[in-house]
């Protein structure tokens, strides 16, 4: 007995050999760390950066914070792509199984339910917070998207029976309505202005904020579809209607 205890205790702490896949992948990590530090050791001690050209228009934003200027209007691109991203990401996660959402088979802990309906709404109240307050604050979409993304979580691990009964096309219209209210109103600069994104004289506090609220709630519908980690049942051929 005491013999094949120490066979299979030497067998588990016996090494696996080093093959050459191994050896390449540190290869490469090796590479790229030198390649870093030789970057890094030849990188500028003093960067002036863009801090003053963004102060320098900051008043032409539309908003009184420079992050959300940046991120809304400077390089509304990027923050554009972002939010295309986010979508394909549930097109991706949807495309490849369906979501997993069984029926409880017991009731829910009366202080989970509690939990639910304390948090829930309080969680929604400081989302819309963040959303309002990224215009001369920390916050904006992403944030507050993320408060939502969460209270859609908390939903989700109770297993909560009225879930189901969400149409899926409201879930589809949630999804898209951040990428569409930022094309639209991307396409209608253009067609003003002349300038993709660059919003008319007076306007631009406005359809940020706008462009923010659209974007968050995507963003919080988007983060808790992916948490549910597949397409909803009522969307799959040959699943139950809500």
């Amino acid at each position: 007995m005491k013999k094949g205890k120490k066979i299979k205790k030497q067998t588990r702490n016996r090494r696996r050999p080093f093959d050459g896949l191994q050896a390449l992948f540190l290869f490469l990590v090796f590479c790229l760390i030198t390649l870093l530090g030789a970057i890094l050791s030849n990188s500028p001690r003093t960067v002036s950066g863009l801090a003053g050209a963004v102060a320098s228009l900051q008043d032409q934003s539309g908003v009184e914070s420079p992050v959300t200027a940046v991120l809304l209007n400077f390089r509304g691109y990027d923050t554009l792509l972002e939010v295309m991203v986010l979508l394909l990401a549930v097109i991706g996660v949807w495309s490849l199984a369906k979501a997993p959402f069984p029926t409880p088979e017991t009731d829910i802990s009366p202080v989970q339910m509690g939990v639910v309906r304390l948090l829930a709404p309080v969680m929604c109240l400081v989302a819309a917070y963040l959303v309002w307050q990224g215009s001369h604050l920390a916050g904006g979409a992403f944030q507050g998207g993320a408060i939502l993304g969460a209270a859609g979580v908390l939903l989700l691990v109770s297993e909560l029976p009225w879930l189901h009964a969400i149409p899926v096309y409201v879930l589809r219209i949630g999804l898209v309505l951040g990428p569409l209210v930022f094309v639209g109103t991307a396409l209608s600069c253009l067609f003003l202005t002349g300038t993709l994104l660059a919003y008319p004289k007076g306007t631009a506090g406005w359809l940020i904020l706008l462009i923010e609220t659209a974007c968050a709630l995507s963003i919080g519908l988007t983060l808790a579809l992916l948490f549910g980690g597949g397409r909803p049942e009522s969307d799959v051929p040959g699943g139950d209607s809500p």
